[in-house]
C-alpha cells in the first residue's frame, strides 16, 4: 500500500498532504503547564513544515506549487510506515492489486463465458 512517488500529483500531494497534518496533530503528549498534567495536541506537523507545503501545494504559481511537490516527495519516505498507511487509508488510496475479486474499485473485469 504504498505510494510510489512518480504517482504524486500536485492535487493528490496536496490531500495527502492536509491528511498528514490531521494525523499528526491528532497525537497528543502531556505536558505540565502550572504544575497541572494537561493535553498537548502534536506539533509535528509545524517541525516538518507542513503549513509551508500546503501553502506551495495551494498556490496559483505552478513554480510554487511543483516546489510543494518535491518538499513532501522528500517528506513522504521519512515518515513511519504506520503513518503513511493511515494517510492513504483516509485519503482512499488504494492499490488495486491487493483488492479482491469482487471489489467494486478493482479493474480486473470477469472472464466473459461464450456460452451465454
Amino acid at each position: 500500500m504504498l505510494l510510489e512517488l512518480e504517482t504524486f500529483t500536485t492535487e493528490t500531494a496536496l490531500e495527502a498532504a492536509a491528511e498528514l497534518r490531521k494525523v499528526l496533530a491528532a497525537r497528543t503528549h502531556r505536558r505540565k503547564v502550572m504544575g497541572q498534567e494537561v493535553m498537548v495536541p502534536g506539533q509535528l506537523g509545524e517541525a516538518l513544515q507542513l503549513p509551508r507545503i500546503i501553502n506551495r501545494l495551494q498556490s496559483k504559481q505552478q513554480k510554487q506549487r511543483d516546489l510543494g511537490r518535491e518538499d513532501f516527495q522528500e517528506l513522504w519516505p521519512t515518515l513511519s510506515l504506520q503513518t503513511r498507511e493511515r494517510v492513504l487509508e483516509a485519503i482512499g488510496w488504494y492499490d488495486p492489486k491487493e483488492l479482491d475479486w469482487d471489489d467494486k474499485r478493482s479493474n480486473r473485469r470477469p472472464l466473459v463465458d461464450p456460452d451465454s
